[in-house]
């Protein structure tokens, strides 16, 4: 379902509905340990209590004090959603100008309903509807509650019955106020191109910090829209299960904008939506503007349990196929490039199948004619078959790699063009491009514009003709390695609508797509992590988090990326770039959804009877990797840290993975004493069994097996040894009793 167009829900049962008649009103929004309070005063305005941990009592609730006191001029501070013209002093969540030209909006508490949408899932809608005392001008304000899995989807619906048009300045999804602390701390993540997701926390001080980005085609590449908030103190990065942390994701694919405000009272504000940035947006009467989902999660135990609860989540309700399983998967991109044939395809595929993969996956090159793919400067968006490439097309790849018993994907690039490509010669006017300026490129190429419906109809239909051709096409890797200079639409009526309506047919398109192939598995990539959100990983089932393989440099991209995706929907490869050993790249590729991408005839035997091994291993090691618990044990960004330690626990506690690696090649260092591990059951036995070893390793070095109690394990701990001759380690624990 698209959460950004049609918001549909049918109410199964009523739980509440509620006038308000002068009086206050409470309107707690619960999940299993998370609880948010608003609260309707008499004059009609609403406000954010409380949101932290869950009471025992509900009935508390309604004890709990207003947040306004001395200094707070307007009563405005803790608004659940702050309007702009009128007594608000603060940076509001909404800005309108009205038809009349009226540039004030205010908007008082109507009634609430709340909705058990799914009883076997636990999830309840809660509807708030607010109104304009003087103006027909409405907003609704929505809060899913994902019962077991205790995270919470915002997001506000728009409309009017104005005379005229009414201008949207700013629309944001959430407007969340934060009184529970002295202290702010947030976390938030940067980087560019093979520099994805490096964390940097600061204290918040009075003023207000903003995270955006303006690219257009993507919410990534340079600030993610995911960021945590630990209150009263740092993040204890040490000690996964410690301190009271919220963490926060926009998911939208485009601009977006993310304010954090210390208010005057020394309260923290937090606003989330989509970028007002060149995107006034004109909202015609009886029509609706429902923007993006904010998603967040609480947790007064630590950032541990707060990646658990995104995981969980994620896997059962956003990403599809998130409770299934993934394939393995040979990659020809970085071992070909552009210059391969059918005779090259075939026998890297036989390879891959000897290897043990699932699927082969062609990457960029098979397509163009007139302009053929041999170099990334042309042939973008002709999408047919490169007849001196392929002379008997796709069709003999999927057949080649059915007859050797594996599947076959492909990778697409639909939503760009090359100025040297026929598509371009052709269709000059969907392009996104100013016509009275020079063109500007980001890696030769420039975006389609997917604001005209002509647009989404060439795209979906190029990906649909795919699959209608190829009924044995089993995977998709999207790309999108562009963002939007000299943003111009020829088709679309307001300009500042073009990166809203862009998003919303990229949507539309995989919308579609998910809708008539939902199985079939697709790759989200964008020039490495350049698009990761949970708005596109509604209809992804996995994504790419860097272009950068280095095995060092993915031990700290795959640590950050964990903190709100699960390690189903991460693709790990093995590749050749990086100096480390071909089991440490392994090793740290197993973290995730494993995959290769080098040239496997050019591995000596042993790397290539390792690499087969480690296929086989994987297999009994991965669903509990996918679908387990993460708990951090060391962690990389900790000064002093020589390793990186995680596991992963399956549900009934009866399987783990622990992964330990050294990221620290000073001299003598390592793993000096215990690991206290975590997740465990204290009163189960666990033998204890390194595996993934390199061919002719010194067994005498090889851990166990050893037998050791959940309890032992959790609170001395054991040494996996790390050190220069033992780089990566993987340690197998099963259950004995």
């Amino acid at each position: 379902m698209n959460i950004f167009f049609v918001y549909s829900c049918i109410s199964i049962l009523a739980i509440t509905n509620v006038v308000a008649q002068n009086s206050t009103v409470n309107i707690p929004i619960v999940t299993a340990d998370i609880a948010v309070l608003l609260r309707a005063n008499t004059n009609g305005d609403i406000s954010v209590i409380y949101i932290g941990k869950r009471l025992q009592n509900d009935a508390d609730y309604a004890s709990m004090p207003n947040f306004d006191g001395d200094g707070d001029y307007s009563g405005l501070y803790s608004s659940a959603y702050t309007t702009s013209g009128t007594r608000n002093l603060l940076e509001p969540a909404i800005q309108v100008v009205h038809a009349d030209g009226n540039p004030s909006l205010e908007l008082k508490y109507v009634r609430y309903q709340q909705n058990r949408t799914d009883p076997q899932t636990n999830i309840t809608l809660t509807t708030i509807y607010l109104k304009d005392p003087i103006y027909p001008f409405d907003v609704t304000l929505n809060y899913k509650a994902y019962y077991d899995t205790n995270v919470i989807e915002q997001w506000s619906t728009i409309q009017h019955s104005e005379t005229g048009v009414v201008v949207l300045q700013k629309y944001c999804s959430a407007n969340l106020y934060f009184a529970s602390a002295h202290n702010y701390y947030l976390t938030h993540f940067h980087g560019d191109w093979a520099q994805e997701m490096r964390p940097v926390e600061i204290p918040l001080t009075p003023g207000i910090k903003v995270l955006d980005t303006k690219l257009g085609t993507r919410a990534d590449m340079f600030q993610p829209p995911s960021f945590i908030i630990s209150f009263n103190q740092p993040i204890n990065f040490d000690d996964d299960d410690q301190g009271e942390i919220l963490a926060g994701n926009l998911a939208w694919t485009g601009n977006y904008q993310i304010q954090f405000e210390i208010d005057p009272v020394r309260n923290l504000r937090l606003l989330a939506g989509i970028n007002p940035y060149a995107s006034e947006y004109y909202l015609a009467a009886g029509k609706e503007f429902v923007t993006p989902s904010f998603l967040f999660t609480y947790s007064a135990h630590g950032l541990g349990t707060v990646s658990r609860n995104w995981h969980r989540w994620a896997r059962k309700h956003r990403i599809p196929l998130g409770e299934n399983t993934r394939m393995t998967l040979l990659n020809n991109w970085e071992t070909t490039y552009f210059d391969f044939n059918e005779t090259a395809l075939t026998s890297l595929m036989k390879t891959g199948k000897d290897l043990g993969v699932d699927l082969f996956l062609l990457d960029d090159g098979w397509f163009g004619n007139k302009y053929p793919r041999d170099n990334d400067h042309q042939g973008l968006g002709d999408w047919q078959e490169n007849v001196k490439k392929l002379p008997h097309g796709i069709s003999y790849l999927t057949d080649a790699a059915q007859t050797l018993g594996i599947k076959f994907g492909i990778g697409i690039v639909p939503e760009l063009v090359t100025p040297q490509s026929q598509l371009y010669e052709a269709h000059l006017d969907w392009v996104i491009r100013q016509p009275n300026r020079p063109e500007y490129y980001f890696r030769n190429q420039l975006p389609l514009d997917l604001s005209n419906p002509d647009v989404q109809e060439f795209v979906f239909n190029t990906v649909d003709g795919l699959f209608t051709k190829h009924p044995l096409l089993s995977y998709i890797k999207w790309d999108c390695n562009d963002v939007i200079y000299n943003a111009y639409s020829s088709s679309n009526p307001h300009q500042s609508h073009l990166y809203i309506d862009y998003v919303r047919g990229l949507y539309s398109i995989m919308s579609r797509l998910r809708t008539k192939y939902p199985t079939t598995p697709m790759m989200l990539c964008s020039g490495g992590g350049s698009r990761v959100d949970y708005g596109a990983l509604q209809y992804f089932t996995e994504f790419w988090p860097s272009d950068n393989t280095d095995g060092l440099e993915r031990v700290f991209i795959q640590w950050s990326y964990t903190f709100f995706y699960p390690s189903i929907a991460l693709c790990n490869h093995v590749t050749n770039w990086g100096k480390q050993p071909l089991k440490f790249r392994t090793d740290i590729a197993m973290m995730g959804k494993l995959g290769y991408d080098m040239a496997l005839s050019k591995l000596n035997t042993s790397d290539f009877i390792f690499s087969q091994q480690a296929l086989q291993i994987y297999s009994r090691l991965k669903d509990t990797i996918w679908h387990g618990d993460i708990y951090r044990l060391v962690s990389p960004y900790v000064t002093g840290n020589d390793v990186a330690s995680l596991i992963y626990v399956n549900e009934t506690q009866s399987h783990a993975v622990w992964f330990t690696y050294l990221v620290n090649y000073r001299y003598q260092a390592g793993t000096v004493r215990s690991i206290r591990l975590k997740g465990l059951d204290p009163n189960k036995k666990y033998q204890l069994q390194e595996v993934n070893n390199y061919p002719s390793t010194d067994e005498s070095i090889v851990i166990g097996p050893v037998t050791l109690s959940g309890d032992y394990l959790m609170k001395f701990g054991f040494n996996p040894k790390a050190n220069a001759d033992r780089t990566s380690i993987i340690i197998e624990l099963q259950s004995t009793s």
